[in-house]
């Protein structure tokens, strides 16, 4: 072997580079970082399951006092975790997924480090478990992205890569695989979403943080489907006007719904600029309260992410017929309350809803009409098409309605243009650059 490495200069030299620290040390921590996504991804859905159970446990009652506990329980919870939010974890409000698409437009370490931090991502996970307890209609996958973005960044930082903007959109990719146990929706969310000019080189990182995401979430909950298995199937001719439906009307709340929080986050950040924290913990206060009367009004149905329901949905078991317009108005409250949360899971609740309506009013299959108003109402939201049916087709397990699901989704994204043409998460991404513009001239120019 010796000899063959003196007679071959270029293996000499090939045996050095691949033994030197330099070169394994970031490889070793980048696969590392993407493992603790994995794990931290299940431990938050664990700790988020138990939150929205806890919640249920503490209120459950048959008209006696527990019933209306939320009245209490929801605004105080809103309250605490939006001063929590504004006054230790600011950066933190919201999906998260916004503060990951901003991060990548940032050149600045220093400025990326207000939107992704390790204190960031422990805030996150603590403030929306918080808001599960409270009954808060908010979802973990969109704060698993900027968990995932932040622990990535800070491997980065540890292994000194350079690559910030591609580690970001590997560890937001690995976090939505991880979330879901959906790795192919990781990658497209990652093209699609996150990425809007895509850059090829960041193929590998993104396929190998998601690889090892999914292998740790693999190993500690074994292979799954979201929401188990659909076994309804579209048929060719009868069941195709309900596919045009639910994409319609689905893309058409979905851009209502963007629509919504983009006009009324901008008002309240307004009518904030004078009194930040205070007036904050107002409007967190008042959309509180009003998310509990919506969740007392449905029996409870709109509180928590919507698992349960849209699982049920999907099952077969019809939810009531105006489910989808509670959970839609305690979405909107909850997302611009202030409070940290993401918008996934409960809008696939709404779609879910909006879906089983209209199975009622079509006469078709419960289970088939609410994975068609998913996509619909979910490809509308956040303008993203081709992550509404992927995601919707692994979580479901049910491959026979690829072509349905992809027509679902185009009509709503079709739809939702004509509303609305800012898509949600880019929208409000842009907010978090400019805050970090005006940060950085502040710093320059204190006077």
């Amino acid at each position: 072997m010796a000899g063959i490495s003196r007679r071959h200069p270029m293996l000499r030299r090939s045996q050095a580079i691949w033994g030197s620290r330099r070169v394994w040390q970031p490889r070793l921590v980048f696969w590392a970082g993407a493992l603790s996504i994995g794990l931290i991804s299940v431990l938050f859905a664990m700790l988020a399951d138990r939150a929205q159970a806890l919640f249920h446990v503490v209120t459950a009652g048959d008209g006696g006092w527990r019933f209306y506990l939320p009245l209490i329980l929801t605004p105080t919870g809103f309250v605490f975790c939006a001063w929590l939010a504004h006054s230790f974890f600011p950066g933190s409000q919201g999906s998260g997924i916004p503060q990951a698409i901003a991060a990548r437009h940032l050149r600045d370490d220093e400025d990326r480090g207000h939107l992704l931090s390790l204190r960031l991502a422990a805030g996150k996970i603590a403030l929306t478990v918080m808001g599960l307890f409270c009954g808060a209609s908010i979802g973990r996958e969109g704060p698993t992205v900027q968990v995932g973005a932040s622990l990535m960044l800070q491997a980065a930082r540890w292994g000194g890569m350079a690559q910030a903007r591609g580690l970001i959109l590997a560890g937001s990719a690995a976090g939505v695989a991880a979330a879901f146990n959906t790795p192919l929706a990781g990658i497209v969310f990652a093209i699609e979403e996150m990425g809007r000019a895509y850059e090829s080189r960041t193929n590998g990182l993104v396929l190998t943080a998601v690889i090892l995401a999914g292998l740790a979430s693999l190993g500690l909950l074994g292979n799954y489907t979201y929401f188990g298995v659909a076994r309804d199937t579209v048929a060719f001719a009868t069941d195709w006007p309900l596919v045009i439906a639910c994409g319609v009307i689905g893309g058409g709340f979905g851009a209502l719904f963007s629509l919504l929080a983009l006009k009324i986050t901008r008002r309240i950040r307004r009518w904030n600029a004078l009194q930040p924290l205070w007036r904050a913990l107002l409007v967190a206060g008042i959309c509180g309260l009003a998310v509990a009367v919506i969740g007392l009004g449905s029996g409870g149905l709109t509180f928590g992410t919507g698992y349960t329901q849209a699982r049920g949905a999907i099952e077969g078991t019809p939810l009531p017929a105006f489910f989808f317009l509670e959970k839609f108005a305690a979405g909107v409250l909850s997302m611009v309350s202030g409070i940290p949360g993401g918008i996934f899971a409960p809008s696939l609740a709404v779609g879910a809803g909006l879906g089983s309506t209209l199975g009622l009013v079509f006469g078709a299959s419960t289970g088939l009409a609410a994975l068609l108003g998913m996509a619909g109402y979910f490809a509308g939201v956040v303008q993203a098409p081709m992550t509404a049916f992927v995601i919707i087709l692994e979580m479901t397990g049910n491959h026979d309605n690829v072509i349905a699901l992809m027509c679902a989704a185009v009509l709503g994204y079709g739809t939702a243009r004509l509303i609305s043409n800012e898509p949600l998460y880019h929208a409000l991404s842009r907010v978090f650059v400019a805050e970090a513009i005006r940060r950085r001239r502040a710093a320059e120019h204190p006077g």
